[in-house]
């Protein structure tokens, strides 16, 4: 009998990248997307071929239609968007906690509804607090989110603006919630194949864009390159929300996916460069915004509770990245 599993936000970048993983695995996978982000083009990229679902989060009886009869959900569906995207005012702030908070939390209501076994919830770094996110190389593990001494499981309220508090608050609503066992992955920088190519990517999509229309766009990097990320490649990082969902307790297991190593955006532009075979000199522009010091992730619980690490290397993963956004871009 095949699994039922719904992968909300299902056409966008993660998304679409872990249902073609699932359907590998023979499963019976629908998609729960607004195409407010994805696109039917991320689908067809990956030769996905099964019946979608335009659906909006937002409106609860929708959100309980979907997930009716499923086993797993994957819920992936969130609103975000780039440094000066998410954190530009105060009111884009709110408009993002408030949208997420809803999408989450009819999401959750309607597997609880619903009866759905399972859930894995794509969190994010951005759950951890603020303050330690400004310290040089700084490096996270899980007991970040807890009280100083570790001990009393009482979380530290600083997350990373709207996005950031409410994948938290998702967070807790789903330590709080019986009946139904999760495991909650804590994202940091993801690229690969389907990532934004518009005008606010990723940083590593961007900059693979700015190589790709060189000469004709100057190769121009945000900020002044010291400051550091850990990049993961979107399959690694599928496989570790599938290892989440076979891992999935009551109370939540919740564990890091991340490179496991901190990377300059200067080094990375460099990688970049040499990938192209441009040449191109690199400009820094330190007037843009370039987020937080340092993201770096421990993945030991990861590799001791889920047996995964990352396969791909950051120059393997750039390398399928630029051939992909290549061929994308001239088909945009």
């Amino acid at each position: 009998m095949q699994l039922k599993t719904v992968v909300t936000g299902g056409a966008g970048f993660i998304g679409s990248n872990l249902t073609r993983m699932l359907l590998d695995q023979g499963r019976h996978v629908i998609i729960a997307d607004d195409f407010s982000r994805g696109s039917r083009l991320n689908l067809s990229d990956l030769d996905i071929q099964i019946d979608y679902q335009k659906v909006d989060l937002k409106d609860y009886s929708q959100a309980l239609k979907v997930t009716k009869g499923a086993d797993t959900v994957f819920h992936l569906a969130s609103r975000v968007g780039s440094v000066d995207t998410l954190h530009g005012s105060e009111m884009v702030e709110l408009a993002t906690l408030q949208n997420n908070l809803i999408i989450d939390t009819n999401t959750f209501r309607a597997c609880i509804k619903n009866g759905v076994k399972k859930i894995v919830y794509a969190s994010s770094v951005s759950v951890y607090p603020i303050h330690l996110q400004t310290r040089p190389n700084a490096v996270f593990t899980e007991d970040d989110c807890l009280t100083p001494d570790g001990e009393t499981e009482i979380p530290i309220s600083n997350p990373e603006g709207g996005y950031g508090w409410a994948k938290f608050l998702g967070e807790i609503q789903l330590s709080w919630m019986k009946g139904v066992k999760v495991g909650i992955a804590r994202i940091f920088s993801i690229y690969g194949e389907n990532g934004a190519l518009g005008d606010h990517p990723h940083v590593v999509l961007s900059l693979i864009s700015k190589a790709i229309r060189y000469p004709e766009e100057e190769f121009i990097v945000w900020g002044d390159g010291k400051q550091s990320r850990d990049f993961l490649y979107v399959k690694d990082v599928c496989r570790g929300l599938i290892k989440l969902e076979e891992k999935a307790s009551n109370p939540p297991i919740i564990a890091n996916l991340g490179g496991d190593k901190a990377v300059s955006i200067e080094e990375l532009a460099e990688k970049i460069v040499r990938i192209s075979e441009k040449g191109m000199k690199i400009k820094f522009d330190t007037t843009r915004p370039s987020g937080p010091n340092s993201r770096t992730s421990n993945i030991t619980k990861a590799r001791r509770i889920l047996d995964w690490e990352p396969q791909f290397s950051l120059e393997e993963g750039l390398k399928q990245t630029y051939e992909w956004a290549l061929k994308r871009l001239k088909i945009e």
